[in-house]
């Protein structure tokens, strides 16, 4: 079934939310995308089209910039200014007065983590979170997965240029309430060479099922 998709109004122009709802929510899981890809990519359509059959609706919101058709993204602070409005809008519609978790891949993940206290958010899912540029670690986002006081979720390539999931366990140290799920063999983009016995099929299922459990613990239900 194609996501319904509903323009959204904020203040840097035009964005869309792609709904994907579930025919009875328990909650509602609100993504965003990164700075090189948009909403189409594998992780999030993965998610759009499973979590609404396990309980979780899903909602992807595309950038302004994106949306407008430009090829470099909008400063930090423009895109946690339409990530706000776009979740102040659907928390007044019907099927957005669920549980409300937010996450996002990569630069949309740092975009979750930086205004959770503003969405007031129950948790966050971070695909791929950034912790660094290529080559460059001295220059850690680590404050920004710090900040938020919620659970947060992270899963993470062990061969990701932006930060493995090793750099992940060993940047956040004994801090509570962050959770990393290590995919081996895993690139930024969540590759997996051919030669991995770790394959992409596994790779899938534990995207969903980490991401499930973790949404289910964080609402108080039970999964099978």
């Amino acid at each position: 079934m194609a996501s319904t998709i509903v323009p959204v109004d904020t203040p840097q122009g035009p964005g869309r939310l792609l709904l994907d709802l579930a025919e009875r929510p328990s909650t509602i899981l609100v993504i965003g995308h990164g700075a090189g890809g948009g909403v189409g990519s594998a992780d999030l359509e993965l998610l759009a089209a499973r979590l609404p059959e396990l309980g979780t609706s899903v909602a992807r919101f595309e950038q302004p910039w994106r949306t407008a058709g430009r090829k470099v993204g909008a400063p930090p602070p423009r895109l946690d200014e339409a990530w706000i409005a776009a979740l102040d809008w659907l928390g007044n519609q019907e099927w957005g007065r669920y549980p409300l978790v937010v996450g996002g891949r990569s630069a949309g993940a740092r975009v979750a983590c930086r205004t959770a206290f503003e969405t007031k958010a129950a948790a966050i899912v971070c695909l791929a979170f950034p912790l660094h540029l290529p080559g460059r670690p001295q220059n850690s986002r680590l404050d920004e997965l710090l900040r938020p006081t919620v659970p947060r979720l992270v899963l993470q390539g062990s061969k990701d240029s932006f930060g493995t999931s090793e750099e992940i366990r060993t940047a956040i140290g004994e801090t509570p309430g962050i959770t990393v799920v290590e995919f081996p063999g895993a690139d930024h983009g969540y590759r997996i060479g051919k030669s991995s016995p770790f394959t992409r099929a596994d790779l899938r299922m534990t995207l969903v099922t980490e991401v499930s459990r973790f949404i289910a613990a964080v609402v108080g239900i039970t999964t099978s």
